[in-house]
């Protein structure tokens, strides 16, 4: 892969082809073969050989040095060629806090190993089972003592963990009631998960969650977990505000995976309804059938460009809160729609395993939900963006 930093459309064009001609390699019935739970290990580590997963590293560590908005466009294509690519997003959007955020040290020892695949960077701690959307209440603590920290606490839905070496922790370093504001208090760490036999750190434990989706997720247990005063990123207690760098990266590559999951339904549903013959005629010549799919379509090309508005301001360095929350919105509320267009245009057949309609549509079906409730979007954006009264 070329280093390459702004995006022009021909830029574009040639990560969209080479993207596309790896997951050609890695049909629909590899992704079926997958299911319910088996981790794509050969399509990530060709991912990481190729630089892909590397790409929003700098040139000087390694990796590709891709705008945020090049690498959104290598998910978006992974997913409209049917494949699923939570299984690796995670290491693009957790490197807005590391390359931000992170320092020199962190930045020299970690990102080329992880450019070329020695670590792989997938593990996102944050949410926890009592706090949920509401961060500044987590629980688990990193309490310094010396010249270490020690973590005690948990983890939920933290994805990719037991295929991560490290991981992106957010724990309170101040207990919440001896801090003004409740943002304050909160410190992140990047810390390596295993020993040098491959083996977890003790006191770390990886527990998997089954889900309706192969998303590999699960929760993870601290106890007494002893990580090097180095894994601190940046400043003691300001870590809220690191991770939202992470946060926000995070919103739009899943804007972009569901813009990815529209175009895949759509051209499912659009080529089915122009071979499918029932009472002599093609059914997308039907309203009925037509009418939904064009409707997505207009949504999911409204989503797009609030995808590329987010990207830009993001790229710029400047702070695209709501821009990223209303990508995400748009984009998972476009791709649901397009997913039941084509689902409706099928019949009877988009339930069939083969024809990969009820897998996408499952896969899909999350980003509405998670990485944050979008009705949690809708009390942000009234909030910032129309000075109503604050709900949450």
């Amino acid at each position: 892969m070329v280093g390459m930093i702004d995006r022009s459309e021909e830029q574009l064009d040639v990560i969209r082809a080479e993207v596309r001609r790896l997951c050609d390699k890695y049909g629909n019935e590899y992704w079926r073969s997958l299911e319910p739970n088996r981790y794509p290990e050969e399509f990530v580590t060709e991912l990481t050989t190729q630089g892909w997963l590397g790409a929003l590293i700098p040139t000087e560590y390694g990796g590709g040095s891709l705008s945020l908005g090049g690498a959104s466009v290598i998910l978006e294509e992974i997913s409209a060629s049917g494949g699923n690519p939570s299984a690796c997003h995670a290491q693009m959007y957790v490197m807005g806090t590391v390359l931000r955020h992170g320092s020199d040290e962190q930045k020299q020892k970690y990102l080329p190993k992880v450019a070329d695949g020695t670590f792989r960077l997938q593990a996102f701690g944050v949410t926890e089972p009592t706090a949920g959307s509401n961060t500044t209440m987590i629980k688990t603590r990193a309490d310094k003592d010396g010249d270490i920290y020690r973590v005690n606490g948990q983890k939920i839905w933290t994805s990719r963990a037991e295929y991560s070496d490290l991981m992106v922790l957010l724990a309170r370093t101040t207990p919440i009631d001896e801090v003004e504001n409740r943002l304050d208090g909160l410190s992140t760490f990047l810390i390596e998960m295993r020993k040098p036999d491959g083996s977890l750190i003790d006191g770390l434990t990886i527990n998997p969650i089954e889900t309706m989706m192969n998303h590999s997720t699960t929760e993870v247990f601290f106890d007494n977990v002893e990580i090097p005063a180095s894994s601190l990123i940046g400043e003691e207690g300001n870590g809220f505000r690191q991770i939202l760098d992470g946060m926000n990266a995070e919103r739009i590559l899943i804007a972009s995976e569901c813009i990815g999951d529209g175009k895949f339904f759509l051209e499912r549903a659009s080529a089915y309804a122009n071979e499918r013959i029932v009472f002599d005629r093609p059914i997308g010549m039907n309203q009925g059938v037509q009418f939904p799919l064009a409707k997505a379509q207009i949504h999911l090309e409204a989503a797009d460009l609030m995808r590329w508005k987010a990207c830009d301001i993001y790229d710029s360095g400047e702070s695209c809160g709501p821009e990223a929350n209303m990508a995400k919105f748009l984009a998972s509320n476009a791709s649901w729609e397009a997913g039941n267009a084509a689902l409706d245009t099928h019949g009877g057949f988009g339930f069939a395993a083969e024809y990969d309609i009820e897998r996408k549509l499952r896969e899909t079906r999350l980003y509405q939900v998670a990485p944050i409730n979008n009705n949690l979007i809708l009390a942000f954006i009234g909030q910032k963006r129309l000075g109503l009264p604050k709900s949450y």
